[in-house]
């Protein structure tokens, strides 16, 4: 590679240099270049915006769990049909609660076995409901001809009001009730009409979102029936529809 110098009357002169001076003098400018540079890049983060800081995850936020909703909450009403057993004792003699304990446990052990009959009606009713806890009330009345044996009379209407409590399954429900009933009878060609206490059990089921069947059981005990001489219990199993709003 040549080089330009200057000689002592002030004119430029070239001298040869060897291939090893060129690449010495390069590596030189190389290291010398790489020395000036390397406090600026070292420097350049700070100048655009200070050390960077490392990225924080987000700290996943736990979802609250959505409130129960019961698809019995709410009015509903329908109808129902079903069967009646009725038994009676005809000396009206009850002077004590032992004897009322008496006489009911002979009715449950002799279900039937004074007569029995078709029943119908109309009910209806309204429910609440506390997580899976359902509670309400329900009021209704039946038609029918629950003849009792020996032709003694009759059974023609029934009528009751019941407070429910269940447990929501879904689209089932099962539940126990009590409350008081109201009954007409004709016995010995007089009519009575009397109250008493109720006590069953139930299972609902939805059909759909309005229409739901079931099936319930009810035991009706009125003691001396309106002083007619003759204990009266009625145990009813009846099918239910009902819709619901």
């Amino acid at each position: 590679m040549p080089v330009l110098l200057t000689n002592t009357c002030g004119g430029p002169s070239v001298r040869p240099i060897s291939r090893g001076e060129a690449t010495m003098n390069i590596r030189t400018s190389a290291a010398a270049f790489a020395l000036t540079a390397f406090p600026f890049a070292v420097m350049t983060p700070a100048i655009a915006g200070g050390p960077t800081e490392p990225a924080v995850e987000p700290v996943p936020v736990a979802q609250a769990a959505p409130a129960f909703s019961s698809l019995w909450s709410g009015g509903y009403a329908g109808a129902q049909l079903g069967w009646g057993w009725a038994d009676r004792s005809g000396d009206g003699d009850i002077n004590s609660f032992g004897d009322r304990i008496d006489a009911t446990t002979d009715t449950f052990r002799n279900i039937g076995s004074d007569g029995d009959g078709v029943i119908g009606g109309i009910h209806g009713g309204y429910l609440w409901n506390s997580d899976r806890f359902v509670y309400g009330g329900e009021a209704d009345i039946n038609f029918g001809d629950i003849e009792l044996d020996n032709n003694v009379g009759s059974v023609d209407r029934t009528g009751s009001i019941k407070a429910k409590a269940g447990y929501d399954l879904g689209r089932t429900l099962i539940y126990a009730t009590a409350g008081t009933t109201y009954a007409e009878a004709d016995i010995g060609n007089t009519d009575f009409s009397d109250w008493g206490w109720n006590a069953g059990a139930g299972v609902d089921y939805l059909v759909t979102d309005t229409v739901s069947v079931g099936a319930e059981a009810l035991y009706n005990d009125f003691g001396e029936f309106d002083n007619s001489g003759t204990d009266l219990s009625l145990t009813t199993l009846v099918a239910k529809v009902s819709y619901r709003f």
